[in-house]
């Protein structure tokens, strides 16, 4: 018998007979019937029916089955398996689509909205909660949008940079008892945008990317009888579908968008492929086809239907059959509501059909599972990612992955086309976040997801490990220790002839006495837990490996030679500057008329494949890789009503009086004056900048420097350090055992400073190290003690760039390169020696080898 959920809570007449003496059952009671045969239950999408306890599961008891057998791809609880098909091996077997994923980045943003967005708030149980939020931050001439964990108590103001749109944005509350944050007296939950003006332009791109997508894949896929459906998930009826105050259906700001971009894409479209196509025929006899229904040729269906007639919304509805916002239970993801859910299968037949004019699906994200349909190809989520959940890409992705099928019902599997699987089953997830965020996120998810599976403790297992023990002593596995440590665990009985785990290794495993070569003594425990991690499952991944550690000083910090070094370079200096003021407005008037560029601003979609792969590649996240990125222009309304001072603004980045910068601004050209509204704060950066660099070029010949009676504190510049990654090895000579260089040049310094014997420390040297400059603040690279008996000069700071020619530097630079050589010559009399360096064998060549 097939009995659905809804007839186990029944409690009418019908639904009470079964537990009713009944004639026609000899006076028995139907359950006890078909209780003594010992049935077999067979519960579809358990998750749906209830947890344990509930009235659904109480009244199956009545059944006496013999056994409960619960088919789910996400099962609330967990039961004993007796078979498990998750996604990887649905992939590899080609039991489903293949997934390709469309991501898109807004570059250039302007900063003038006061932009807010509250992903999640993250609760600790020894910990304040935390807010994730992303904002705009001022970086260089440009402004970003950057997530991070505020906590309470934030001034927006001044960690977005001093935007002069977060001008008194407090985060007053973070409640993560509630779940929102309060910024100047305004509740925000998690999923809410304040002040983003791109958002609509944002959807908008979605939503013509994913008419491209789908008009692409319908063209190859029309000549094989194959309807291609595009799925949108929205967060809100409204947005689809609406109703005036007659009470009259309009459309909604997603749909009017949906309507133009095909239109537009309709028409560029026809003109790009207007060509033949062959009639599509099925075989009925040997010597005879008949026509099934397919227009003549592609550009005929196309042509078919207006843009009003292709696409349909499939809400939940209320009794006067209005669509409306599904009801969602407190802690779910999805919706209980079931009108959506009817709607959607009742037309599902008819949703394959070319006669259909249906092609592109609006519904609410919150629909359960069981309604999606095969020839989904596209899936584009308009609303914002939520961080909070964990599951949330691979539910996504799982609304369109079973393999499609043609007008003939026939499944597109490999058993039919073979190898065309996956060029005919390919599934678009056009993500709301950028390719980087979406194809990492569900790589990380669908690895969570899968079953453990055995691995071996070859040498590639072993190859790259970082190993690091109660003595926070670290060792990176190389390719020859590798090939020694696995030859080694086998002659021990370890491993077998298979780079399998023998059951007395095991054993030895679990009571950490694994044997180990030598110079890995001091890292057996290590060895032992990597090896557990084989079968217990929780193996280590490279994320794992190059986490981020906190930096401390270590005992090269504390030599005689470093404090002394320290002692000549820690005194701070002020300068005294002369220059010609009307000079400076004309020279730098030239430059901003000929020199500013204000960018455009562009979009990139970004596009990626996932291709054959393991549980390790999925950790890693190469299972996806990227195949395509364009770069478009983006139109869109940058009007601010932000106040700016901009005077104000550039008087505190060049430090020049504000009548000389009203001075300058009066005297640019108009053209290039009102590229202030394409976007004020790359404006004021860029502006900014060009007064720098001429100010630069006037004043190097005409700057002294003094020295006072301050000094930087070596506790306060040395111990504040920001957490890094491990680098490869530990270093000997450096302050710090681990380094994070910015470049392939200072890379390559680090790892000569570390071989030559002519040094004994180095450091390179925090921000919070600094000269002051007439245009910025200036932190050089490194501070160096070489050996006195091999050199001249001993006490060197360097500034490592890719070219040592001063002349190759551009002004502003050049001027803080004259400004740290005055400083030091002001300081240490020419004891410590500055220069700009590409190579240590320079360095030597100033240190001079005695």
């Amino acid at each position: 018998m097939v009995i659905n959920t809804q007839a186990f809570a029944a409690r009418g007449a019908d639904a009470r007979r079964i537990h009713q003496e009944l004639d026609h059952f000899g006076s028995r009671r139907p359950i006890d019937i078909i209780s003594q045969t010992k049935p077999i239950i067979i519960i579809d999408e358990p998750q749906s029916v209830g947890i344990e306890g509930s009235v659904t599961l109480k009244s199956m008891e009545d059944f006496q089955p013999l056994f409960t057998l619960r088919y789910s791809a996400t099962h609330l609880e967990e039961y004993n398996k007796i078979y498990r098909l998750d996604a990887l091996d649905a992939y590899n077997k080609k039991l489903v689509k293949k997934i390709q994923v469309k991501g898109i980045n807004l570059k250039g943003s302007t900063g003038t909205t006061g932009y807010l967005y509250l992903e999640y708030i993250s609760l600790s149980a020894n910990k304040a909660p935390l807010a994730y939020l992303e904002y705009e931050k001022r970086s260089g001439n440009s402004v970003k949008r950057v997530r991070e964990k505020i906590a309470q108590g934030t001034d927006l103001y001044e960690v977005s940079g001093n935007l002069p749109a977060y001008k008194n944005c407090l985060v007053t509350e973070v409640n993560g008892y509630l779940n929102k944050i309060v910024v100047n007296g305004q509740d925000i939950y998690p999923g809410d945008i304040i002040n983003d003006k791109d958002e609509l332009a944002f959807r908008r791109i979605q939503i013509r990317e994913t008419i491209l997508s789908h008009l692409q894949k319908e063209k190859y896929l029309f000549e094989k009888g194959i309807k291609v459906l595009s799925l949108f998930f929205i967060d809100s009826v409204e947005k689809y579908r609406k109703y005036d105050e007659m009470g009259e259906e309009v459309l909604g700001e997603y749909a009017q968008i949906f309507e133009e971009e095909y239109k537009n894409a309709i028409n560029q479209f026809v003109d790009l492929f207007h060509q033949e196509y062959t009639d599509y025929v099925i075989e009925t006899d040997v010597n005879k086809t008949s026509k099934m229904y397919a227009p003549g040729n592609y550009l005929d269906y196309l042509k078919r239907d207006d843009a009003d007639r292709v696409h349909n919304g499939y809400f939940s509805i209320d009794k006067k059959g209005k669509p409306i916002d599904p009801t969602i239970k407190r802690g779910s993801e999805d919706s209980d509501d079931v009108s959506a859910y009817d709607l959607i299968m009742k037309d599902k037949e008819r949703l394959l059909s070319f006669e259909e004019p249906t092609r592109f699906i609006f519904s609410h994200s919150a629909l359960k599972e069981g309604w999606d349909n095969p020839n989904v190809f596209q899936i584009c989520a308009l609303k914002n990612a939520d961080g909070g959940s964990q599951t949330r890409r691979r539910q996504e992705v799982g609304r369109g992955m079973r393999l499609c099928v043609d007008k003939r019902g026939i499944r597109q599997d490999f058993e039919l086309v073979g190898e065309q699987v996956h060029d005919i089953n390919v599934l678009t997830v056009i993500a709301s976040e950028s390719y980087e965020d979406f194809a990492k996120g569900l790589q990380t998810e669908i690895a969570k997801s899968l079953k453990d599976r055995p691995m071996k403790a070859d040498a590639k297992f072993f190859l790259g490990k970082l190993l690091t023990n109660e003595l926070g002593e670290s060792i990176r596995i190389t390719d020859e220790e590798a090939k020694k440590l696995n030859k080694f665990l086998y002659k021990h009985d370890i491993l077998d002839e298979d780079d399998k785990i023998t059951p007395e290794g095991k054993e030895l495993i679990e009571k950490n006495q694994v044997p180990v070569p030598e110079h890995l003594v001091a890292f057996a425990t290590e060895v032992s837990k990597l090896l557990q991690s084989i079968y217990n499952g929780d193996g280590l991944t490279p994320e794992d490996d190059r986490k981020t550690i906190p930096l401390t000083v270590n005992k090269n910090f504390a030599k005689k030679e470093f404090q002394e070094l320290w002692k000549k370079i820690s005194l701070k200096t002020v300068y005294e500057v002369k220059f010609d003021t009307d000079k400076l407005i004309k020279e730098s008037t030239i430059r901003i008329n000929a020199d500013l560029h204000i960018s455009d601003r562009k979009y990139e979609i970004k596009t990626g494949e996932m291709w054959e792969m393991d549980k390790n590649m999925l950790k890693e996240g190469n299972a996806i890789y990227v195949t395509k990125t364009d770069s478009k222009k983006l139109s869109s309304d940058l009007y601010t009503q932000v106040a700016y001072d901009i005077v104000g603004e550039i008087e505190a980045i060049t430090n020049l009086k504000r009548t000389t910068i009203v001075a300058i601004l009066k005297s640019i050209k108009e053209n290039q004056f009102f590229l202030l509204r394409k976007n004020p704060e790359e404006f004021i950066a860029k502006c900014a900048k060009l007064i720098n660099e001429t100010k630069a070029s006037l004043i190097i010949n005409n700057i002294a420097y003094h020295k006072t009676e301050e000094s930087f504190d070596a506790k306060t510049v040395f111990t504040n350090a920001k957490n890094v990654l491990r680098s490869d090895e530990i270093l000997k000579k450096h302050i710090y055992d681990f380094l994070e260089t910015d470049s392939k040049v200072e890379r390559e310094f680090t790892k000569n400073l570390e071989q030559a014997v002519e040094v004994v420390v180095y450091a390179k040297l925090p921000k919070g190290f600094y000269i002051a400059t007439p245009v910025a603040n200036y932190s050089p690279d490194w501070a160096i003690v070489l050996d006195n008996e091999k050199v001249k000069h001993i006490y060197f700071v360097a500034e490592t760039k890719g070219s040592e020619n001063e002349n190759d530097l551009r002004g502003i630079e050049k001027l803080k390169v004259h400004c740290a050589k005055e400083h030091f010559k002001t300081i240490s009399n020419g004891e410590v020696k500055f220069d700009v360096i590409r190579t240590y064998a320079k360095l030597l060549d100033i240190a001079q080898l005695k």
